[in-house]
């Protein structure tokens, strides 16, 4: 299975269980993505994702984006996309 690097966490909301993403390539949901860190390390399907506080299906490079996550992300993980 190979992976792409698709960005990178620079926040999480706790309550909503949102990872706030500054994208580097494309996402989009339903794509299957691992998110690895010093302490994070699991794999999901993209269910949901919002820019400026309204859904998307897709985001591009250079976005900032929140995305729905199962587990708790930290700044500084990184998000890759399964190729």
């Amino acid at each position: 299975m190979a992976w792409k690097e698709v960005g990178k966490v620079i926040h999480y909301f706790n309550r909503l269980q949102v990872a706030g993403v500054r994208l580097t390539d494309r996402l989009q949901v339903g794509d299957h993505i691992y998110i690895l860190g010093r302490t994070s390390d699991f794999e999901q399907d993209v269910t949901s994702m919002e820019l400026d506080h309204q859904p998307i299906e897709v985001g591009k490079k250079g976005q900032e984006i929140g995305l729905l996550v199962v587990e708790r992300a930290r700044p500084g993980d990184t998000v890759y996309k399964e190729e």
